[in-house]
C-alpha cells in the first residue's frame, strides 16, 4: 500500500488553503458578500470563487506531484496564481 508523500510543500499548501477558509469566514461575517458575474459563466458569490478556485489549485497541484519531476513550488505557484485570477476576475 502506498501513502502519499507529505513534504514540506504539500504541508505548506493545505496549512494555506485552512488559512484562506478561515480568512474567508471572519471575511464574511465582517462584510456579506454581493453576487456579481465575472469571467466564469454564472454569478458567483467569494464563497463560490473560493470553492472553484481551491478545487482548480488542488488538482493541478496533486496533477503537478503525480505527473512531473519538476519542484513542486512550481506547481504550487501555479495553483495560487489560478485561484488568484479566479477570486479576482472570476
Amino acid at each position: 500500500m502506498e501513502w502519499m508523500a507529505w513534504t514540506p510543500v504539500v504541508a505548506i499548501f493545505f496549512g494555506c488553503v485552512a488559512a484562506m477558509l478561515v480568512g474567508m469566514t471572519i471575511w464574511q461575517v465582517l462584510s456579506p458578500t454581493v453576487p456579481r458575474r465575472g469571467l466564469l459563466p454564472l454569478v458567483t458569490t467569494r464563497g463560490d470563487r473560493l470553492f472553484l478556485g481551491l478545487l482548480s489549485a488542488a488538482y493541478i497541484n496533486l496533477a503537478w506531484t503525480g505527473l512531473t519531476d519538476m519542484n513542486q513550488w512550481y506547481g504550487t505557484g501555479a495553483s495560487f496564481v489560478l485561484l488568484l485570477i479566479i477570486m479576482r476576475w472570476g
